[in-house]
């Protein structure tokens, strides 16, 4: 499909296995997904269900368009349709269902959105997490949190360098600047949970997350859909930008395996998820989908004021993920991007209904060798 090569390390193991699925099931639940109407917090449901981990969900109303809508999960958890700005709201959620842990992935995800609202962006992203942590610190249930902030936390130089979790930490624009407040929030709350005996609280940081169901705007894979889908051209913002590009499974199974890891006792502070290979550029994503879509991409820069905004590359290090959490990445980033390619051609094409789509490729992901 592609002449983009992968060699997994010597030290390849599997995600995940039995006795890790099994220590799961025994250990944890429910678990509480803020952000679960997302696209990330939809697949990390049908994930936990299918490892039979019970789960609630506290989150925005969902988007009409969103994987959520589109997989008919409304009902099927119990939930709720809130902001985390609203405080006693989610506090009485959380004392009501008292959950163990805490997937907390609310957030106001987009660059360029947050160019059009930084207030708001730093009032979710950073006052949100502030309330999570504060009500899960005087919760009686929760013992783990784990905070999901993002690759772009780094001080970016352009340099190619693989970040590590001990590096500097910067934002330039209010997303990133929002998320390095989360950062300082998660460290403060680390700090006061240790001297006091709290829950154990964890940031992860992914790469670029793809995969089927995604349709946000500002973003390559969706934008490839709808590309493909009105037979309009592809505009790119900078093509030969790279970034760490990774199946939504893969960060999810490192999230969970952080959770299993904080249950035996390990401290974990932050860690890394993304692909071993080198970043693939915008263009060559493109070229790989093309081949897989059956379209011949016409796609050109977006003249937009923000192109140069944004950095030129970007590369993580998982050393540490794979050390402490034996985590590897199922996938490298052509089969990310096919995976993710296919479940849309697999869907379009009317042969599997969204919710039956991610729940086979979960199967696979769990049958594969």
């Amino acid at each position: 499909m592609s002449n983009f090569k992968f060699h997994r390390p010597k030290d390849y193991s599997d995600s995940v296995d039995k006795a890790f699925i099994d220590r799961l099931k025994q250990t944890i639940g429910p678990v509480l997904i803020t952000g679960h109407t997302g696209f990330k917090g939809t697949w990390l449901s049908f994930l936990l269900e299918f490892l039979g981990v019970p789960i609630i969900g506290f989150s925005l109303s969902p988007e009409e368009d969103s994987l959520y809508t589109r997989a008919s999960r409304l009902g099927k958890i119990t939930e709720e349709f809130s902001d985390i700005r609203s405080y006693e709201v989610l506090k009485n959620f959380i004392c009501l269902h008292e959950p163990s842990t805490i997937v907390h992935m609310a957030a106001q995800p987009l660059v360029l959105k947050s160019y059009e609202s930084p207030r708001e962006t730093f009032e979710v992203n950073v006052m949100g997490t502030a309330n999570i942590l504060d009500i899960a610190y005087k919760s009686k249930s929760v013992q783990i949190v784990i905070v999901v902030t993002t690759d772009k936390v780094y001080k970016n130089d352009n340099l190619g360098y693989k970040f590590k979790e001990y590096d500097s930490l910067f934002g330039k624009d209010p997303y990133s600047a929002s998320k390095v407040g989360t950062e300082a929030v998660v460290a403060a709350w680390q700090q006061i949970s240790e001297m006091n005996n709290g829950p154990k609280i964890v940031s992860v940081r992914a790469g670029n997350v793809i995969g089927g169901g995604d349709l946000a705007n500002d973003r390559l894979v969706p934008d490839i859909i709808r590309s493909h889908l009105s037979g309009n051209p592809l505009l790119v913002r900078n093509k030969n930008h790279t970034r760490p590009w990774q199946h939504v499974l893969d960060p999810l199974i490192g999230y969970i395996k952080v959770i299993d890891s904080l249950l035996a006792g390990n401290l974990i502070k932050s860690v890394n998820f993304g692909p071993v290979e080198k970043s693939l550029s915008v263009a060559q994503v493109i070229e790989i989908a093309s081949t897989l879509i059956d379209f011949k991409f016409e796609y050109s820069n977006k003249k937009s004021e923000l192109q140069n905004l944004e950095s030129q590359t970007l590369e993580l290090d998982t050393t540490y993920a794979n050390k402490v959490l034996k985590w590897h990445p199922k996938f490298n980033q052509a089969d990310a991007i096919e995976r993710s390619i296919n479940w849309w051609n697999k869907v379009l094409n009317k042969r599997l209904g969204p919710e039956i789509a991610c729940k086979e490729d979960i199967a696979q992901f769990f049958n594969m060798n």
